[in-house]
């Protein structure tokens, strides 16, 4: 049973008021097999797409492939094609590539090609983890993406991480305790109750600490179903896509950043 503490709110200052983040936010409208929202398919076939279009897109291809992982259902490159690229074929690599990477990284949703020569897809929860299988009627999010942020926040704070900076990490990503997120709900009940109840968490008091203080570690369902290796090596791959979704700086433009500033 979680400590009493795990009722009350973190002491210091409010936290910031939260914005869910971006990838999330498609995802909350309803989808259906053909309800699809005004698509940006009139984009001629050659001509550069527009940043609103490509978001526009990737918008779209993310909600579809949710609806398809609740649904429990595979897909393909014609399904997306014709219901939600409208057949901008030369638009799939990009827009698929980039929905996948969100998809993966903030819910913990996986999308593997199980067919190479149909290129059929099926959604799978990330590292085995198998928390959004029990969530009542598939009507809640994927919540995966956020539990492997806190293992690997764990992991690098020595398999036992303060609270205080596991509240201050998701804050920094606009999921803070005391304000009901749109997607996780609220992260103190989550955290210290939801995922501590399953077993992916444990979550006590620091030894002869006093004031008392609190840390989370690691469940045995965590260590069950996921391994320390297997997180790293999705950090590393997320951190692989990042560098290449944004490569740095050269010298002469980081000058003229700094210049502007």
């Amino acid at each position: 049973t979680p400590h009493p503490r795990a009722e009350g709110t973190p002491q210091g200052p409010n936290p910031p008021p939260c914005q869910p983040w971006k990838c999330q936010t498609v995802l909350t409208a309803p989808w259906g097999d053909t309800s699809l929202p005004p698509s940006v398919s009139s984009v001629a076939t050659g001509e550069f797409l527009p940043p609103e279009a490509l978001k526009e897109m990737k918008a779209n291809l993310i909600k579809f492939l949710h609806f398809k992982y609740l649904a429990k259902e595979l897909t393909s490159q014609v399904e997306i094609l014709k219901k939600v690229l409208r057949d901008n074929q030369e638009h799939f690599p990009v827009v698929f590539s980039q929905a996948s990477h969100c998809l993966e990284l903030v819910c913990g949703v996986e999308v593997k090609e199980v067919d190479p020569r149909e290129h059929i897809y099926i959604m799978v929860p990330n590292l085995g983890l198998t928390c959004d299988v029990m969530l009542s009627s598939g009507q809640s999010m994927p919540k995966a993406g956020l539990l492997v942020l806190i293992l690997s926040l764990i992991m690098q704070n020595g398999d036992r991480a303060p609270e205080e900076k596991v509240w201050g990490a998701l804050s920094r990503l606009g999921v803070c305790v005391g304000s009901v997120h749109c997607v996780f709900g609220e992260p103190r009940t989550l955290l210290t109750h939801v995922w501590v109840q399953e077993g992916y968490l444990e979550y006590r008091q620091v030894p002869y600490s006093y004031p008392a203080r609190y840390e989370f570690l690691w469940g045995p369902r965590a260590y069950t179903e996921t391994s320390k290796r297997e997180v790293m090596a999705f950090l590393l791959r997320i951190k692989e896509r990042a560098s290449r979704a944004f490569p740095p700086l050269s010298a002469e433009a980081a000058r003229e950043e700094d210049e502007a500033t």
